[in-house]
């Protein structure tokens, strides 16, 4: 059983700061590619980011480009989600999930259905 799990969510102060973690843990599995989306209330998935496993490189969606990073330690099976600069609409619940395959069209690294595996999700809330 593949299992992704989110933590780092909270209450934060617009201007301020949160990294969110994404670990996997459970059976050998070899995953190409991670990506954070968020849920906004009463709103669409949205993609926020994703990051290549192997390669490390990082695609940030342009809603929070300049202010989010990607990052991932290998020997963590971990991924990160710094989020810096924080606006009341980034309040969201932000998942993680994890692709098997790689993903030859970069176009499709935005779209939920891309991923195989989704965690539970952990709640981002930024006050005004």
């Amino acid at each position: 059983q593949v299992q992704l799990v989110e933590s780092g969510g909270g209450t934060v102060q617009a201007g301020g700061s949160l990294r969110l973690s994404c670990v996997y843990s459970g059976r050998a599995f070899t995953f190409t590619t991670v990506g954070w989306f968020r849920q906004p209330p009463g709103k669409e998935r949205e993609f926020v980011a994703a990051i290549s496993w192997t390669r490390g490189s990082p695609y940030i969606g342009n809603s929070v480009k300049g202010r989010f990073t990607v990052s991932r330690d290998m020997a963590k099976n971990t991924v990160y989600l710094q989020m810096n600069i924080l606006r009341p609409e980034d309040t969201a619940v932000y998942s993680c999930a994890a692709r098997e395959r790689v993903v030859v069209d970069e176009s499709r690294l935005s779209l939920p259905t891309t991923y195989n595996y989704w965690g539970q999700g952990t709640q981002v809330t930024v006050s005004s």
